[in-house]
């Protein structure tokens, strides 16, 4: 039995690797079923070179990883891939919350909504076939209409008992300088999550439907095996965690920090997927600073308090600027992330977040456009109040507008929002001073996409 697991190609200036697939592949292998790897996005394959490559190495089935961002190439993948009479499963957060729709334009056998692990393999030694009594698996046969309710995968509870990543497949030092953040430290870097899960109820957000708003931990003695590993086998001298809260359970992150410094690791780390600035204080930063952390970033949203209520983020604006202001302090860059065009939004509250960012301690920002993504509240709440558009450049276009607000200005502000933060002259220098060489052409792609050098409407 042997399954290729494949993450398309698109256009995205981040490219690191797919930890879903890689997960999946070294569960795959535990129990006793052959996996292959595709990362069209690392290798720069379209999806006739994809196909090319499944029809070489003839696999029993192909699973596709799917996300928003990359719906439609998905789609054109596994249109390819049924033509040519392959087994397809599709899987991801897309996926977990629109599977009808999937199967509909794509023609897939199978979506499996929620962890993917326990239902590929079981779905496997089934050799793909009566999937009416494997949970979180539906085809086009038992899942009727896009109202039907769905019952999500089973998950592995204890995270220490699914394998690291099949890293032999990903391996870090195959990947670009390309990576979530931008500016680095050191390369190889290496991707790692010590948790699965968020307990908060972002509107904006998918993760906390995705996962029942619980979170599940890996053991900091799992995840410490797992950066000597990644040391030892690849020389990595980075890790990035990318969990969606890092910090959330005070113990496990100070177990992980005493951990590196107990052992003597000699590892730069960073946290570009950000960190709730309620859920760190002047002690733990220092002792994540002390263990090799520098750089945070922080998942601002904007700066208005009452559009922080509109999206139940929880946290105030005053928390935040006082955790960036200990965290600068402590020698730990700070980036914080804005989302145009959320619910209230105004010309004016967008300038708000534009002075707040240049005003603060940041060294970075990054000012996106709402997606409104399946899964998510704002998904349910709008539903009806605007067309989805997948084929659209995610977090670049908008496809809801807030009232009062049109297209091009949401565009033109995130445009503006870009240089007024980084086209001072302090922000600037110290920037282009971070940049390695061979980082310059992703660098400029970031630019590009994100319209810095557009002349605004």
């Amino acid at each position: 039995m042997k399954i290729l697991l494949v993450r398309t190609n698109y256009n995205s200036h981040i490219i690191t690797p797919p930890l879903g697939i890689g997960y999946l592949s070294s569960y795959l292998k535990q129990n006793g079923i052959d996996a292959l790897i595709i990362d069209a996005l690392r290798d720069k394959l379209n999806n006739t070179q994809v196909m090319q490559l499944i029809l070489k190495e003839k696999p029993d089935a192909v699973g596709i990883t799917c996300l928003t961002a990359f719906y439609d190439e998905v789609i054109d993948l596994v249109k390819l891939i049924k033509k040519n009479k392959f087994i397809c499963i599709i899987g991801g957060v897309h996926t977990t919350f629109l599977p009808y729709q999937t199967l509909l334009d794509s023609g897939a056998d199978y979506v499996i909504c929620g962890d993917g692990e326990l239902a590929l393999t079981e779905l496997a030694k089934n050799n793909f076939i009566n999937n009416s009594e494997i949970q979180g698996v539906y085809s086009i046969s038992n899942l009727k209409s896009a109202d039907q309710p769905i019952e999500k995968a089973k998950s592995i509870l204890t995270l220490d008992n699914i394998p690291f990543p099949d890293w032999d497949q990903i391996s870090p030092i195959s990947y670009p300088k390309a990576p979530h953040g931008a500016i680095v430290n050191n390369f190889p870097i290496a991707i790692i999550t010590t948790t699965r899960g968020c307990p908060y109820d972002c509107t904006f957000c998918a993760s906390p439907q995705f996962y029942g708003r619980k979170i599940r931990f890996r053991s900091p003695e799992n995840v410490i095996d797992e950066i000597k590993y990644l040391i030892k086998k690849y020389g990595v001298k980075e890790i990035h965690f990318e969990d969606d809260n890092l910090t959330l359970k005070r113990e496990h992150i100070e177990k992980i920090c005493n951990l590196i410094i107990q052992n003597n690791i000699k590892i730069s780390w960073a946290c570009p997927n950000g960190i709730r600035a309620d859920k760190v204080d002047e002690d733990l930063i220092k002792l994540m600073a002390k263990s090799g952390c520098y750089f945070f970033a922080y998942g601002i949203e904007s700066a208005n308090p009452q559009i922080l209520k509109n999206i139940k983020k929880q946290e105030t604006i005053e928390q935040i600027e006082k955790s960036i202001e200990i965290a600068d302090r402590l020698g730990i860059s700070c980036q914080g992330f804005f989302i145009f065009g959320l619910p209230g939004e105004t010309l004016e509250t967008i300038k708000e977040s534009i002075d707040f960012a240049k005003k603060s301690k940041l060294s970075r920002a990054q000012f996106l456009i709402l997606d409104v993504l399946p899964g998510s509240e704002l998904w349910t709440i709008l539903k009806g109040q605007f067309k989805p558009n997948f084929r659209k450049n995610s977090y670049k276009e908008p496809e809801w507008l807030p009232e009062g607000l049109t297209v091009n200005q949401l565009i033109d502000a995130q445009s503006h929002a870009f240089r007024a933060f980084y086209f001072r002259p302090k922000i600037f220098f110290k920037l282009v001073g971070s940049i390695k060489f061979d980082q310059v052409k992703f660098i400029i792609r970031r630019l590009v996409d994100y319209n810095v050098f557009k002349k605004c409407s």
